[in-house]
């Protein structure tokens, strides 16, 4: 007996509402999506591609699948721009609940890749191993809201090699209108404007270091007005007054006319700043739950000014320090960050919130790669990228609807546990217990061959 997809209502129901996103011409392809999306659901970590979705569902071949993520023009932007709109009235349902702020959060992940074919990819700095590799890089934006958190949309990062590259770039179906050499700070501040001109609501910006170190993107964000809450590293500089910038006059005699602006006082690190303060500067805060209690944290804020070297004046900002502590009580971890919130505006206990949300785009990648597949893709192309992280995100979206509902009921339930729910109940594979090993049987000989045609393609290619 064949391997049986039985699909529930409730995902048919969920697929209807973007069904117009995967129109083609006169055709629809919401059918393809759904089973890619299901393949990305059954699928164990390192699992989740076309080769074992082909084997395990045994509802559409190999060919399809590749043609429906590399091929099809369907709009992965359409598929975001929805899951964007749908995530920003869940939170905003979440806020109302719960009287938590909506935080829009930044963040880049690394997909590790052989070979130099897929798109993006490059000898880089990937994260999720701690080191320079070959691999694809993408800055992402997730929405939060307490401990909700969702994927909204991504853009891949292309690295000096390939923007040098037009033939290169082409050839992986990069449009010309891609072939930019932006920074990801620059992707980022991209992705924030998309979200609000599709309408997604949120109070506050957050980033980790490599954005919050951009002077660029902490103005774009001041320019549009929106507040951010950004680490930075603790070699950034700061000045404990509003300092007087002004251009030296050149001095009597030979030599260069000065062009680079000073500061009548100087500026300090973070990280000696911090090391001068006394303990009565602290204040201890509750930082969210965890299975073992609340997660304490003593926070400093204090009013300083940022200056990039370049601007007529300095820019008054919001440090925040956070000293994480253990069971013990003991500083672990130390973290830094930006606000141009002001402390008239935000309590300490307000600004510790905002920064400790990075926390959760941080799980989101976790639960992406191990439970969605979000690395998991075989793919080289510019829009099969696309396409395959706008069917994750469909899909995260589906599983923290899964996780809002069942809380009550089940306050723990993780993503984890909402998809094995999933699996087990729309999934059903339709094989008696003695038809297993037969099952399996048949699955290898399906890799065989496979594979022995690509040994005689081998040898039939040297013949000539």
């Amino acid at each position: 007996m064949n391997n049986t997809v039985i699909y529930s209502s409730k995902v048919q129901n969920y697929f209807e509402e973007y069904e117009s996103c995967f129109d083609v011409y006169r055709n629809n392809v919401s059918d393809q999506a759904l089973k890619y999306m299901y393949g990305l659901l059954e699928s164990e970590k390192g699992q989740a591609n076309m080769e074992r979705m082909e084997e395990n569902q045994e509802t559409m071949p190999y060919h399809q699948y590749h043609h429906f993520l590399s091929n099809s023009p369907w709009s992965a932007e359409e598929v975001k721009k929805k899951v964007a709109q749908d995530s920003s009235s869940l939170m905003s349902f979440q806020k109302l609940q719960m009287g938590k702020p909506t935080g829009l959060l930044i963040d880049e992940s690394s997909h590790l890749k052989k070979g130099k074919h897929s798109v993006g990819v490059s000898r880089q700095y990937a994260g999720v191993i701690g080191k320079v590799d070959n691999c694809q890089v993408g800055v992402y934006v997730s929405l939060c809201n307490g401990k909700h958190s969702s994927l909204i949309d991504e853009a891949l990062f292309l690295p000096k090699e390939w923007i040098e590259d037009e033939k290169r770039c082409l050839k992986a179906g990069i449009p010309k209108e891609a072939i930019n050499d932006k920074t990801k700070p620059a992707l980022a501040l991209d992705l924030v404007d998309t979200a609000l001109s599709n309408g997604v609501e949120f109070d506050w910006v957050g980033g980790d270091g490599l954005y919050g170190h951009s002077s660029d993107l902490r103005s774009g964000l001041d320019k549009r007005g929106l507040l951010y809450v950004l680490d930075i590293h603790k070699n950034q500089r700061i000045y404990l007054e509003a300092p007087i910038i002004y251009l030296p006059e050149k001095k009597a005699g030979p030599g260069r006319t000065p062009v680079h602006l000073r500061t009548d006082t100087p500026s300090v690190k973070i990280e000696e700043y911090v090391k001068e303060l006394p303990e009565t500067v602290w204040e201890k805060q509750k930082i969210r739950q965890t299975t073992k209690g609340w997660l304490h944290a003593l926070i400093h804020c204090q009013s300083v000014w940022v200056w990039d070297g370049l601007e007529q004046q300095a820019r008054k900002s919001t440090l925040i320090v956070r000293k994480t502590l253990n069971n013990k009580a003991e500083p672990v971890d130390v973290k830094y960050s930006l606000s141009n919130g002001s402390l008239e505006d935000y309590t300490v206990a307000e600004f510790a919130y905002f920064q400790a949300q990075r926390y959760w785009v941080e799980r989101n990648f976790d639960d992406g790669k191990n439970e969605l597949g979000l690395s998991d893709y075989q793919v080289r192309k510019w829009n099969a990228w696309h396409h395959h992280h706008a069917i994750v995100m469909m899909a995260m979206l589906f599983m923290l609807r899964e996780q809002i509902e069942k809380q009550a009921e089940h306050p723990l339930t993780s993503l984890r546990d909402t998809r094995k729910m999933v699996v087990a109940l729309i999934i059903q594979t339709l094989i008696p217990p003695q038809q297993a090993a037969k099952r399996e049987i048949k699955k290898m000989k399906k890799r065989h061959q496979k594979r022995q045609k690509a040994i005689d393609w081998f040898y039939q290619k040297q013949k000539f």
